[in-house]
């Protein structure tokens, strides 16, 4: 049973962002301290990268751990308690989205990089090591 009210729950849900997010934020910050020039949420590009480093056709996306079924990639309604046939159908669907944003940008001729949300808060030096093996 959902501890919060409708009114409560509702709240919570509107305030998660899709734009800018911690991950999002340090991962930019990190890139401009080293040069690299980009675009945010770059909206010319199928899926709107949250980074696009158009100098080299890299689109670069920051995956929450949540919202792209991390780890539950074969059965996402897995990792929620309740609701699990809404769950699963709309992770299922962000997980199939993300396939068919990466063939297309793919076929445009652009390197697409997904980053875990988790994996740059623990180790941005690591992630920015993997985007710099890209770049000349």
């Amino acid at each position: 049973m959902d501890t919060h009210t409708a009114v409560q729950r509702s709240h919570n849900m509107a305030s998660i962002k899709s734009k800018n997010t911690k991950a999002e934020r340090l991962l930019r910050l990190a890139l401009w301290h080293r040069g690299i020039r980009y675009r945010k949420n770059w909206r010319k590009l199928p899926g709107s990268p949250d980074i696009a480093i158009t100098k080299y056709k890299i689109a670069v996306f920051v995956d929450g751990d949540f919202w792209h079924a991390r780890g539950h990639e074969q059965d996402p309604g897995e990792q929620v308690a309740t609701n699990k046939d809404f769950w699963k159908k709309k992770l299922s669907r962000n997980v199939e989205r993300d396939k068919e944003v990466n063939d297309q940008l793919t076929q445009a001729g652009w390197l697409v990089l997904r980053f875990w949300e988790s994996d740059i808060k623990k180790d941005i030096d690591g992630v920015i090591a993997e985007i710099m093996k890209y770049l000349p």
